[in-house]
């Protein structure tokens, strides 16, 4: 039996003007060490918003058939992004129409917001 295969989206911290990547970078390192303390395959499309977020995340959405999608806070949670955020959603809906959606509550925790959804009845967990 395959490992399931989970798309974090999220903003590439790295890209974000006037404050420290640093931090989140870190803890980018430790969630996707998470997924593998729990055996799941996890990708990561971490964007950039001047370099056409949509694109990437289409080309990450079609690039692999994934059981869940968690969508970061980062885009999910700042008002000026409310339009990047539907547009997210509906791409998910529209290229991954089979796969849960979780929300994460920070860069450590998407694993556990995945597995809410991929061990539930009928999930893949």
């Amino acid at each position: 039996m395959t490992a399931a295969r989970v798309l974090v989206i999220g903003l590439d911290p790295a890209g974000i003007q006037g404050w420290d990547p640093e931090p989140v970078q870190a803890a980018i390192a430790r969630g996707r060490a998470r997924f593998d303390d729990h055996g799941l395959e996890a990708d990561w499309c971490l964007v950039a918003l001047d370099e056409d977020p949509e694109e990437a995340i289409t080309q990450a959405l079609t690039g692999a058939d994934y059981a869940c999608v968690v969508i970061g806070g980062g885009i999910r949670g700042h008002e000026p992004l409310l339009e990047l955020f539907e547009k997210v959603v509906n791409l998910v809906r529209r290229y991954a129409p089979d796969a849960a959606i979780a929300f994460n509550r920070g860069p450590e925790d998407c694993a556990d917001a995945a597995l809410r959804w991929l061990r539930r009845p009928g999930g893949t967990g």
